[in-house]
């Protein structure tokens, strides 16, 4: 039933496919592979066999099936059914045609080996010479385990070489660390180094170690890690780590890093040697396949000493990546600092000089001439590959701080993020204890940073050397501390480290509270230090960051508010501190006292700092838009209260019983106003802020101020009508002493309901909101009322005064002696003269 089964046409067929296709013989026996291949085929097909590589057609004859299940099981030596001898077909060992190659040359039509039998050769073939190709099958889902790697370990393509070279660094640091208990692992001399060569015309990387290597069995187990718990279950302890908060290090197995090659490569070979074993074998795996196969590699062209060879046949649109330039970039940026010799395959030139001829014509005679070749030099130059060291600087970080001086820490600092000018300060230090790290911060010298930057690339974060990423969101440094640089090292952190586990990790807290701390002690040793200008730029440039801090970071208020800066009422337009503002305080003074303005002219002239002005307490200026929102948010220093002069209920400790009669003399004028202003204001009361000025307008306690209110007016486009529960009715506060209010006082005795001081609270009311940095509701209306009140002023000034002058001037003039003329008027003329 077996050799008649072998006429068959499509079987014939697959005989020939496998003389074409010899590579896919799993043994050197192509009898068996094609029974065990043709089984597959014509076997009807199971939810779990994998589907056919190619759309062969398949045949609904039960007998064929049976004849070749029957013969898979001979062949296989299934219980109870006999051996047969293993023979090679004559038209599967055809010779190879000089010149051609067997799929070129072997061209057959199907059917045409009909009707012909061909004898099994007399010669058997030795097949013992070359090891068998073994076929491993994954047990989870390629697609599936592929998915989790591109969307969710790594986040762009690039990180494949970061991830190669660092499995390539952790089998030098084994291999290091086995020998100092087994020095013969490294009889063979060959050094710890790796070496990466590119093929950018077929597209190829190869990634060479002279590391531990591996073993067959290592292979399965290292390249198989994710595979041989399955997806589905590696998924599920996934989810299962993140639920309860645990930090996964997923890349922390060779396996798992090194199926990044797979994110550009569509084949990828490993070629590896341990120490350990005399033989040298190849993992060889198919992106998107569901299996993968190991040999023995027999070529001495390939055989090495020692350690990993990675071979990556990159995808099409992924061939960009085996330019010598770009693989060079890759390793400077994401592997500078590892601690072994990287070495690239690189063009080089050096210049020579070369002799060429050049014909210079020479005149003989009048009318000949003769050409000469005259010897000449030239500077050519010459081309040739050769390897460079890729990554000659090491980490600064890792040095103790006492033996770097100022000039390397500056000069690390312009390489790295390619700057031209020393930065103010830097600080580093090691961190201790639950978490461990290095770390080096700077604080730059210019800004170029916008405080609406959320996105800043100034933190570069490694783990064990190897760069993870820049790109961070206040995971590791929050938004108001973004113009601090630095780079931060970490061997506790997976190399995988991604958005969402900075986000989740316990480790990355941790390291955020520790960075701020130190980048505050940094900016503290800037204002504390000698010279004075060197914070006075720090401010210029950074000072919103840390108002900002102020709003955002409630709990590092104690560390930020001795680092900001304002003007006052004593510091002669110089910034000071909290801290001097404290130390100048008076005896009897028990809060910080401050004023909101849009200039600081407006903020000196403001008619609240008259008393403040008279007792000498100090007031500080809050002139930037952001000062406000910040003191606000602080609410305290130092137990010191921070207080608005412009708010209502200002208390500066000078209550008596004086102050009480006031009150009662002038509650009828106060209630007076009142009725007169109606909603307008809250309340009216007598002022303890002036000395100078009629009235003032304050807030109320917890409402705005009116520079807040200027700033939220402008903020929401004019439109104040969702904003207006904000906008609280003022209160009126008058000065008792002032002419004014005397003056009206003395009107509401006797006369409450004269338009005129009824006129008159109104101009003083409207008035009092332009000096108090309020807006009047109708500024033309007000105008009106000053230019007629002016008009009447001055017309009543200058009447007065005209009338006298002109009687002086007939008084002081001559009178003359001639007759005067009488002058008749009619008097109709009278009428007329009256009338007019």
């Amino acid at each position: 039933m077996f050799a008649h089964s072998l006429f068959y046409p499509s079987f014939q067929l697959l005989l020939v496919e496998a003389a074409l296709q010899p590579h896919t013989v799993v043994n050197r026996n192509p009898t068996i592979f094609l029974l065990r291949k043709a089984h597959a085929i014509y076997t009807p097909p199971s939810s779990v066999a994998p589907p056919p590589q190619k759309p062969y057609r398949r045949l609904q004859n039960p007998r064929l099936a049976v004849a070749v299940a029957a013969a898979v099981a001979v062949i296989n030596g299934e219980p109870g059914v006999p051996q047969i001898q293993k023979r090679l077909l004559s038209v599967l060992a055809a010779p190879k045609i000089i010149g051609t190659d067997n799929a070129a040359s072997l061209k057959l039509r199907e059917g045409s080996l009909v009707g012909r039998r061909y004898e099994s050769s007399a010669a058997a073939v030795d097949s013992s010479d070359t090891p068998p190709v073994e076929k491993h099958e994954y047990q989870a889902e390629v697609n599936r385990l592929m998915d989790l790697i591109v969307h969710s370990l790594y986040s762009n393509k690039e990180v494949f070489l970061r991830e190669l070279v660092s499995n390539a660094s952790d089998a030098l640091d084994k291999l290091r660390y086995l020998s100092v208990t087994d020095p013969d692992l490294i009889k063979d001399g060959a050094g710890l180094d790796i070496r990466i060569q590119t093929d950018k015309e077929n597209g190829i990387i190869t990634i060479t170690d002279t590391g531990i290597g591996m073993t067959r069995q290592e292979l399965v187990d290292s390249l198989g890690t994710i595979a041989s718990s399955g997806t589905a279950k590696f998924l599920k302890a996934l989810k299962e780590s993140q639920e309860a908060g645990v930090d996964s290090n997923l890349i922390g197995q060779f396996g798992v890093g090194f199926y990044s090659a797979f994110l550009v490569s569509d084949k990828v070979a490993v070629s590896t040697k341990s120490p350990k074993s005399d033989k040298q074998y190849v993992w060889e795996g198919e992106a998107e396949s569901s299996s993968y196969t190991i040999r023995e590699e027999t070529d001495p062209e390939k055989l090495l000493p020692r350690g990993t060879r990675l071979t990556l046949y990159l995808k099409r649109e992924d061939k960009g990546f085996a330019h010598p330039e770009k693989i060079q970039k890759l390793v400077k940026n994401y592997s500078q600092f590892v601690s072994f010799p990287i070495y690239t395959w690189q063009e080089k030139g050096y210049t020579k000089e070369v002799e060429v001829d050049e014909p210079v014509e020479a005149k003989k005679g009048d009318d000949e001439t003769k050409t000469e070749v005259k010897k000449k030099t030239k500077t050519v130059v010459e081309k040739y590959w050769d390897w460079e060291l890729t990554n000659e600087t090491q980490p600064i970080w890792l040095r103790n701080p006492r033996e770097v001086s100022t000039e390397e820490y500056n000069e690390f600092y312009k390489k790295t993020f390619n700057e031209y000018m020393d930065p103010l300060a830097s600080s580093h230090f090691t961190t201790e204890g639950e978490v461990e790290f290095r770390s080096i911060l700077y604080v730059p010298a210019t800004k170029k940073e916008d405080i609406t930057d959320r996105k800043t690339k100034n933190i570069r974060l490694y783990v064990k050397r190897v760069f993870i990423s820049d790109d961070f969101d206040g995971e590791l440094f929050p938004r108001y501390l973004s113009f601090v640089r630095g780079v931060v090292d970490s061997n506790d952190l997976p190399l995988n480290v991604s958005r969402e586990i900075l986000q989740e990790s316990r480790i990355v807290r941790i390291m955020r509270k520790r960075l701020v701390r130190k980048a505050f002690d940094m900016i503290l040793g800037i204002s504390c230090s000698e010279n004075r200008d060197d914070y006075e730029r720090f401010w210029e440039n950074y000072g919103k960051f840390l108002k900002l801090g102020c709003m955002e970071d409630k709990e590092n208020h104690k560390r930020i508010a001795p680092l900001l800066r304002f003007f006052s009422s004593q510091s002669n337009e110089e910034l000071i501190s909290l801290d001097e503002y404290v130390e100048n305080m008076k005896p009897e003074q028990k809060d910080i006292y401050y004023i909101a303005a849009d200039s600081l002219s407006s903020a000196k002239h403001a008619p609240f700092l008259e008393k403040l002005n008279e007792k000498e307490y100090e007031v500080l200026f809050l002139v930037d838009p952001m000062d406000e929102v910040s003191v606000t948010n602080l609410n305290s220093y130092k137990d010191k209260r921070f207080v608005d002069i412009s708010k209502e209920d200002l208390d500066l400790g000078d209550k008596n019983e004086e102050k009480e009669e006031i009150k009662q003399e002038y509650s009828q004028t106060c209630d007076w106003i009142k009725k007169r202003l109606g909603d307008k204001v809250a309340r009216v009361d007598i002022s303890n802020r002036l000395s100078s000025s009629p009235c003032v307008l304050v807030a109320a306690k917890f409402g705005w101020s009116a520079n807040m209110e200027r700033l939220m007016r402008a903020q929401s486009m004019g439109d104040m009508s969702s904003l207006d529960f904000m906008r609280s009715r003022k209160v009126f506060e008058i000065n008792p002493e002032h002419e004014i209010i005397k003056g009206l006082n003395a009107a509401c005795r006797t006369n409450p309901d004269d338009p005129e001081a009824l006129k008159a609270v109104d101009i003083l009311f409207e008035t009092s909101m332009i000096s108090s940095g309020f807006t009047p509701d109708n500024p033309a209306e007000l105008s009106g009322k000053i230019y007629e009140m002016m008009s009447t002023a001055m017309a009543s000034k200058w009447a007065s005064h005209a009338q006298p002058a002109e009687m002086n001037l007939q008084r002081d003039s001559p009178v003359s002696s001639e007759p005067i003329e009488a002058e008749v008027i009619e008097p109709e003329m009278v009428d007329e003269n009256q009338k007019k």
